[in-house]
């Protein structure tokens, strides 16, 4: 791949891939996979597909696993058994090719983690360059196409601290898709943010979803899991304890559990 197609396939390896060949391997798979910390059964017997260009959300109880399911996808989070694969490709264990597919994997955390000496679109330029290797001049150009798309090209000057949470937030993502990923995880985006800044990163979350991007996104805003999600997973206890479409989720959950979880959070 060139620079130049590097900077083609910014947010089109998904779009471009959609609706091809329908025995390519999910994007993401999970194979009978268990994750203790001590005593504590974190992850019980997880199997799961998400197909290209499916948009996932995950919701559940704090503890229920969402965030450690999330982490274990790009080994932040190494597991006790089991097996996960990214497009077929099965997770190494360390070194140089864990790092080559994660560098298809873009994540974004409930903190930034932008760099505060570095301006905004440094922070963006980096990983290509040093991680794809890409040219100065068409990093940057490809940096200023996604800050412009995340409603922020008019800060690629400034640093990060010199932004709202929600443009820091915007900037995080803009950096992800610098990589031109084939699957975005988010873990939490929204919950270190004032209620204010909330929708205009999940307005850029949904921009991502129907432009094709295959999203796992724990959270727990509902009205962004109805209206973006093509299928929501439920947590308790280590476990999916349902699995379904948005519609079906909200309208008739089958467990309790669900129903007393859905009971506490739409009440408010």
């Amino acid at each position: 791949m060139t620079d130049d197609d590097d900077a083609s396939v910014t947010i089109g390896d998904a779009t471009g891939e959609v609706g091809a060949a329908t025995d390519a391997p999910p994007m993401i798979s999970m194979l009978n996979v268990d994750k203790y910390f001590g005593d504590l059964h974190v992850l019980d017997d997880i199997t799961l597909e998400v197909p290209r260009g499916q948009v996932v959300v995950v919701l559940g109880p704090s503890g229920s696993g969402k965030s450690t399911l999330c982490r274990t996808i790009n080994r932040l989070e190494p597991v006790d058994s089991g097996s996960i694969a990214i497009d077929g490709v099965p997770l190494p264990a360390e070194g140089r090719a864990l790092a080559a597919l994660r560098a298809d994997v873009g994540m974004v955390f409930q903190s930034f983690n932008l760099f505060a000496h570095k301006t905004i679109v440094e922070n963006v330029t980096l990983a290509p360059i040093k991680v794809r290797k890409v040219r100065k001049g068409d990093a940057r150009t490809l940096a200023m196409e996604l800050l412009d798309r995340v409603g922020i090209a008019d800060q690629a000057q400034k640093y990060p601290a010199q932004l709202s949470g929600g443009q820091q937030q915007r900037v995080a993502i803009a950096r992800a898709l610098a990589m031109s990923p084939k699957v975005m995880l988010f873990d939490e985006p929204t919950s270190a943010l004032d209620p204010e800044m909330v929708n205009e990163v999940l307005d850029v979350m949904a921009s991502l979803a129907k432009d094709g991007m295959t999203m796992l996104v724990v959270t727990h805003e509902m009205g962004f899991a109805r209206r973006a999600a093509d299928r929501v997973l439920f947590m308790a206890d280590g476990r999916v304890v349902e699995d379904a479409s948005p519609e079906a989720f909200f309208t008739a959950p089958r467990s309790e559990r669900a129903k007393d979880f859905l009971g506490k959070i739409l009440s408010h």
